[in-house]
């Protein structure tokens, strides 16, 4: 069951082009892409509570 709530988190991150490949050099940029990703779908899953699927970015 947690292999799976991982998988799909991983999935819905990475539908986000700067966290599909490994762009950045320094760990900590990587981390505010994922944070920023994340508030960016908490977000939408606040303002859109009925809508399943979030746009593109």
């Amino acid at each position: 069951m947690v292999r799976w709530r991982v998988e799909r988190t991983l999935g819905w991150l990475g539908r986000h082009r700067r966290l599909s490949k490994d762009y950045e050099e320094l760990p900590e940029v990587s981390e505010a892409m994922v944070t920023l990703a994340s508030i960016r779908l908490m977000l939408h899953r606040l303002s859109h509570p009925n809508r399943k699927r979030l746009p593109a970015p």
